[in-house]
């Protein structure tokens, strides 16, 4: 048995409201990962349209020329077969004949064979030197996107292809090429539950669309065999000779098909044994069940997965008896800070055992564009620390770029830093940079913690600072659909609103983590997602959150 191959070229489009560019990057450089460095690709298809709009001018100019040389040699023609005898004793007219076949036919002739999108062909090639274009990888990252987009928010893939995102329309429908290379994407990755899906959708599309025949061989190729991986090897005969009526000598449909059969033959066989009363086993229903299967493993457990996905669409929440207890304040005393005396804090309590709360209107827009400036040129795909090794790689699970800002670049960052420990009452001497990160198509980073657990010895081994004490994390932008922090184990997510901070401690007071803050960045649905954080370090903390009488007793936050 063969696995298919796609025959056809298609030119896709993925319809994602939020689908934008960036800046001039070096190859690889995953422009999927981040919505800040794909605004150049509009300017790059500017550019391509204009080439493209001059190429069909020149294209439309050449024909309309050989439009009047046809109009003109036909109405001599024409004249000439009245009466042959007559029109050719004229000299000047069998002088414009003979004219007409040497010079004149000759220009004809170069300009039937000048190629007109030759210098537009090489135009495009020299702007792939100047201007942002996606890779393969880049579609893939996308596709992988909207995958991710639609199982997490439980998306139906007929809506999605017809640009409805969470029940609000935001674009132009999917073509059933589209459809086809959502598809093809998921197959290259062994994704067979969303090769399904797409091609599904490919092939209902294509119902509506005329002279797509070439295209339905290959969705009931990828179909098929897609079928089959998932077990439902019943559907995938059906698939594959449909496809051998349309194309009755094809070779791989003709070896699958061949395939199929024996493993029919072969599961009836096995039935036909195992029964105990030398019965055959009822059949298995194979129609058209969809399994999952392995094709999205994550590193945490399929409860804390389900936990994370609810709480991403809003379907979950800490109970009553406990919400009912939060409070809003001013903080005014945050260890006795004067700063805190002459501008109090907007304090919102999200969770209690753990503290978790929000701080409001504590970045100004002027900073957070300030910020976003001086982060945009140093954005670089983000990274996770192996545990094993203490290195910093790149994972699937965490899908965004970010850049790091010093206390010392800017007035402003200073400022930030400042306000982070009158808000907190923790030293900054020890915290890390400022990290800003901007998410890209789907943008999200899977349950997590933020401080290094016993057996990840060599995390933070460089710094020399301890571990993460606390975090602090700045919403810098609104976010239209999707996006919240949330904490599987304590049933909360916090909604991203430009100007709020998040803030709270990683560890006990005895040094050791607090399991419960693990949390999650859900995937940006639509809009675009930018936040900023510190994170605060044990090295001196001692006297300002000293351990407590009791191991991991509960304290107040502030």
């Amino acid at each position: 048995m063969t696995m298919p191959t796609t025959v056809v070229t298609v030119v896709v489009v993925l319809v994602v409201a939020t689908v934008t560019i960036g800046l001039l990057p070096p190859v690889g450089a995953e422009l999927f990962t981040a919505l800040a460095d794909m605004e150049e690709l509009l300017e790059t298809e500017a550019v391509l349209i204009a080439n493209l709009d001059n190429y069909v001018q020149a294209q439309e100019e050449k024909l309309l020329q050989l439009r009047r040389k046809v109009q003109e040699y036909r109405r001599e023609h024409t004249e000439a077969a009245r009466d042959v005898s007559a029109y050719l004793s004229n000299p000047v007219n069998a002088f414009l004949l003979t004219k007409r076949l040497t010079t004149d036919w000759r220009y004809v002739e170069h300009l039937m064979t000048y190629e007109v999108g030759k210098e537009f062909l090489e135009n495009v090639t020299s702007y792939r030197s100047v201007l942002k274009f996606p890779s393969d990888e880049d579609l893939n990252g996308a596709a992988v996107a909207l995958m991710r987009l639609q199982d997490t928010y439980n998306l139906d893939t007929a809506s999605v292809a017809r640009g409805m995102l969470d029940g609000v329309q935001y674009s132009t429908e999917l073509s059933a090429g589209d459809c086809f290379e959502l598809g093809r994407q998921s197959y290259l990755n062994g994704d067979h539950y969303h090769t399904v899906l797409w091609m599904r959708e490919a092939m209902d599309r294509l119902t509506h669309e005329v002279n797509r025949t070439a295209m339905k061989e290959d969705v009931l190729e990828y179909l098929a065999f897609s079928t089959f991986k998932q077990g439902n090897i019943q559907t995938a005969l059906s698939m594959t000779e449909e496809l051998l009526e349309l194309v009755p000598d094809h070779e791989r449909a003709v070896s699958n098909k061949a395939y199929y059969v024996k493993e029919l033959l072969k599961e009836s066989h096995q039935k036909i044994l195992r029964g105990d009363d030398g019965s055959e086993e009822v059949p298995v229903d194979t129609s058209t069940k969809i399994h999952k299967g392995e094709a999205s493993p994550h590193v945490y457990d399929k409860t804390e997965r389900k936990l994370y996905e609810q709480l991403c669409r809003g379907e979950q929440e800490p109970p009553i008896e406990l919400r009912s207890q939060l409070v809003c304040r001013y903080v005014t005393h945050k260890h006795r800070s004067p700063f805190l005396r002459l501008a109090p804090l907007k304090l919102e309590e999200a969770y209690r055992q753990p503290d978790i709360v929000l701080y409001h209107d504590v970045m100004s827009d002027r900073e957070i564009e300030l910020i976003k400036h001086y982060a945009r040129p140093r954005f670089r795909r983000a990274t996770v620390q192996n545990y094993k090794t203490g290195e910093l790689e790149f994972a699937n699970y965490r899908i965004s770029k970010s850049a790091w800002l010093k206390d010392t670049e800017d007035e402003v960052i200073r400022t930030v830093s400042q306000r982070v420990e009158d808000m907190t009452g923790l030293t900054m001497a020890t915290a890390e940079e400022l990290q800003v990160v901007n998410y890209g198509i789907g943008g999200h980073y899977e349950p997590h913690f933020d401080f290094a657990r016993r057996e990840e010895r060599n995390a933070f081994k460089s710094l020399g600072t301890g571990n993460r004490i606390a975090t602090v994390l700045f919403y810098m932008s609104d976010v239209t659909q999707g996006g919240a922090t949330v904490f599987p184990s304590l049933n909360l997510a916090l909604r991203p609103r430009k100007g709020t901070a998040a803030f709270w401690h990683n560890l006990h007071p005895s040094g050791n983590g607090d399991y419960a803050t693990r949390h999650a960045a859900c995937p940006v649905l639509t809009g675009t997602k930018w936040v900023s954080n510190k994170w605060i370090h044990e090295r001196g903390q001692e006297f300002r959150r000293p351990c407590g009488l009791q191991p991991d007793q509960p304290e107040e936050l502030f």
